[in-house]
């Protein structure tokens, strides 16, 4: 079965940085993508960032571009979202969840309903 383990949240001031983890197992291949998703209390989960691990390849919503950035440990199975200038309305429920690696930068890269496997959330929490 495949396992999305997500840590790192926490509570920091605004402006500050986290570093968000998703440890993977269980695929069948080593070719898969990772996606990061939140949701804030009252809103819809929405997508963060996601990158195809073959192709190194990366998608990021508006709203974090340039101060979120997703990498990936192909030897660890881990992937990590780096968080910098967060911002209070970054507060949410952060969820990683896997599929396969043209999940990620298509046109549903940023829509949950099409993810198949997710791990539970981590809180982040910032504030003002």
């Amino acid at each position: 079965d495949v396992q999305l383990q997500a840590s790192g949240g926490g509570l920091v001031q605004a402006g500050g940085s986290l570093r968000l983890s998703c440890a993977a197992s269980g695929f069948t291949s080593d070719d898969f993508a990772i996606g990061w998703f939140r949701q804030a209390p009252g809103k819809e989960r929405e997508g963060v960032s996601c990158i195809n691990r073959s192709a190194n390849t990366a998608y990021y919503a508006d709203s974090v571009k340039g101060r979120f950035t997703i990498s990936t440990d192909n030897a660890k199975n881990t992937v990590y979202l780096q968080m910098n200038s967060l911002k209070s309305e970054d507060t949410a429920v952060y969820y990683c969840a896997g599929d396969t690696p043209w999940r990620c930068g298509g046109t549903s890269s940023a829509r949950a309903s099409f993810w198949v496997h997710w791990g539970q959330g981590t809180l982040v929490t910032v504030s003002s």
